[in-house]
């Protein structure tokens, strides 16, 4: 399995991945677009409607790394595809939803099933390509999430243009049904005959429900009392379980490969560039709303990030086999700051041009930091831990978009949401994540229990 599946079967496997992880994406991006619909029609706050989204992005956070560690004893394959039939019943349901409450309860198991194929794909690649290809295969997967991102608000619009909100759910669902399809080819299954944790599990949830769920309470209003108690009560309990897992031999949280430097420094990286980009995405339409321009406008300024990095991520996951992460990250994070500062002092009356390349820069930025940054963290774990450091990337990512949405919310709450802070936060957190990048290249820092990725590759080389 170290060199991938054979071709033609390669491609067929890649394609399947590819739908299921545009799915995901979809599914993810796409209710935005009709939460006033669904306020109107199911008659309630559109605040409450924001449940829609935001209990999709809990459940996601909180059961990713206990799924990971549930498709090393299934097999990936095996869990992958299951959770694709949940989410495919799921959005059946969504048809039948005639009030929020049950609504909520669907969107809950859509993202149980989300989850589940989105907590293995990183390993399904890794298994899918040959060694010295991986950068490639998860520029490739870049492409796919950006190519959905940008997809799932156009293809929002035009589902309620000619039908009713349910539809904009069931979107998703033919991606899922391909990728269902297309499954038999990809890689099989390799169940581990171990029991599997769920007491960790559940410390697991608990720990990402509590925190994230107290700080999305505390900035939309509720008491702080009860707020602080909430996220203090997930920190006791995230305690409690990081020392827990320490003791495990196969840890549902990856607290042994987070010991090794370059891959703790990869994953802040990774965390502190995912928060910036949420910032900044969801701040930009206030901000430019300001400036008088139209929704339809705001989201063509826009578009040039996901479109940009469309074409970057596969260029730098490429470079990514020959040239180290730690200088292809250090490099996008300049460029990527260098972008944020430049947004942040727009001209007072900015023309689409002068939006639309800084956005552009943006991209290029981060797509030439996070594929190499990926590969180096799917690399550099053992193949038989590949899910668990697949699931850690999939829960950075959520919760860092997660906390982006919460900075931004805060920052609105203060007046502070709809001017030039949000560029300067997001700088900020991407010079972090370039100094993580740049650190991984001194020597001092290198892990030698790392695995390589090729017997052959030295380790400054993923470095």
């Amino acid at each position: 399995m170290t060199e991938g599946l054979p071709t033609p079967r390669r491609y067929l496997a890649i394609a399947a991945i590819s739908f299921g992880t545009a799915l995901v994406v979809i599914d993810g991006a796409i209710p935005s677009v009709a939460l006033p619909t669904i306020a109107r029609d199911l008659r309630v706050d559109s605040s409450a409607a924001v449940l829609v989204v935001t209990i999709y992005q809990l459940v996601l956070v909180m059961t990713l790394l206990p799924f990971s560690a549930l498709g090393d004893r299934l097999g990936h394959r095996r869990l992958y595809q299951v959770g694709q039939i949940v989410f495919t019943a799921a959005t059946i349901l969504c048809f039948f939803a005639n009030s929020l409450p049950f609504l909520l309860v669907v969107r809950a198991v859509q993202a149980l099933g989300a989850g589940a194929a989105l907590s293995v794909s990183s390993a399904l690649v890794r298994s899918i390509y040959p060694s010295d290809q991986l950068g490639r295969g998860l520029g490739i997967n870049s492409v796919v999430v950006s190519s959905a991102s940008a997809l799932a608000p156009t293809m929002g619009g035009l589902i309620l243009g000619f039908g009713s909100w349910p539809w904009v759910f069931a979107a998703a669902a033919p991606f899922a049904l391909v990728s269902l399809l297309l499954g038999r080819w990809l890689p099989d299954p390799e169940p581990r005959a171990e029991p599997f944790d769920l007491l960790g599990a559940v410390l697991c949830a608990a720990t990402f429900g509590l925190i994230i769920s107290g700080l999305e309470s505390g900035v939309h209003g509720d008491s702080p009392v009860v707020s602080t108690a909430i996220v203090g009560a997930g920190l006791i309990v995230g305690s409690i379980f990081v020392r827990r897992e320490r003791q495990e031999e196969r840890p549902i949280m990856p607290v042994d490969l987070l010991a090794r430097p370059v891959f703790a420094l990869s994953t802040l990286g990774a965390f502190t560039a995912f928060i910036a980009t949420m910032t900044l995405i969801l701040s930009m339409p206030f901000r430019l709303e300001h400036f008088g321009f139209t929704p339809g406008q705001v989201g063509a300024m826009l578009a040039p990030w996901p479109l940009t990095t469309m074409f970057v991520a596969p260029a730098a996951g490429a470079l990514s086999d020959r040239v180290p992460a730690g200088i292809l990250g250090g490099i996008g994070m300049a460029i990527a700051t260098t972008a944020l500062l430049l947004i942040a002092w727009l001209p007072a009356q900015p023309h689409y041009f002068e939006v639309a390349w800084r956005m552009a820069l943006c991209g290029a930025g981060f797509g030439l930091f996070l594929s190499p940054n990926a590969r180096l963290i799917i690399g550099s774990a053992p193949r038989e831990r590949a899910a668990s450091a697949g699931g850690l990337i999939a829960t950075t990512r959520m919760t860092g978009q997660t906390l982006g949405a919460t900075v931004v919310a805060a920052l609105l709450a203060f007046g502070l949401g709809g001017g030039m802070t949000p560029p300067l936060v997001s700088a900020a957190l991407a010079i972090v994540a370039g100094l993580c990048s740049v650190a991984r290249l001194n020597p001092a820092l290198r892990d030698p229990k790392v695995i390589e990725i090729r017997e052959h590759q030295p380790a400054q080389q993923l470095n």
